[in-house]
């Protein structure tokens, strides 16, 4: 059976900075009309940086959890840059570790339920110190944790970013990365 839905009309309600968000009458499957709210979202990158047995981690404030989150480094890839121009900008940023190779991981739908966003994952090899600016509006603590100990701060709910536990799941399934 076909699940998807046809559009009927569509309308922008509000447009960001970093997200826009429109308002979409769609008729479902079965005939029904009803509404669906989008987030209008750039594509995403999250690094995955190991050194010396140790997951590389950012400690920020998130003002819409109103709390600090350890997660992988990431952000959203800018204008007329490629994902992997950004997760190679990120890491010099957010770390200030430049990678000799950056591999492509995985991708996943952040919230799909309402957003559009798309996640870039990427493997940062070859770490060496190599600083940039930090953005204007974040403030980071750098942390280098021992894989075990990644693996002991999510199950104790240190580490809470989905991004975060999503693709270090993956890569243990995958033995990318050991788990204990």
């Amino acid at each position: 059976m076909d699940q998807r839905e046809r559009l009927i009309a569509s309308r922008s309600v509000y447009e960001g900075a970093i997200l826009n968000l429109r308002v979409d009458d769609v008729i479902m499957p079965n005939g029904r009309e009803t509404k669906r709210e989008v987030v209008e979202h750039s594509p995403a990158v999250g690094i995955v940086a190991v050194q010396d047995g140790c997951l590389f981690l950012v400690e920020q404030f998130r003002y819409a959890v109103r709390t600090s989150l350890l997660e992988i480094p990431a952000g959203i890839v800018e204008k007329g840059e490629s994902p992997v121009e950004t997760a190679c900008r990120e890491i010099q940023e957010e770390i200030g570790y430049r990678a000799d190779r950056m591999e492509e991981i995985g991708r996943l739908y952040t919230s799909p339920g309402f957003s559009e966003e798309e996640l870039i994952f990427f493997w940062a090899d070859g770490l060496s110190p190599s600083k940039l600016p930090a953005d204007d509006d974040e403030s980071i603590v750098v942390r280098k944790v021992p894989i075990p100990e990644v693996w002991d701060m999510i199950r104790d709910g240190t580490i809470r970013d989905g991004k975060t536990v999503a693709i270090l799941s993956r890569l243990a399934l995958e033995g990318k990365i050991a788990y204990h």
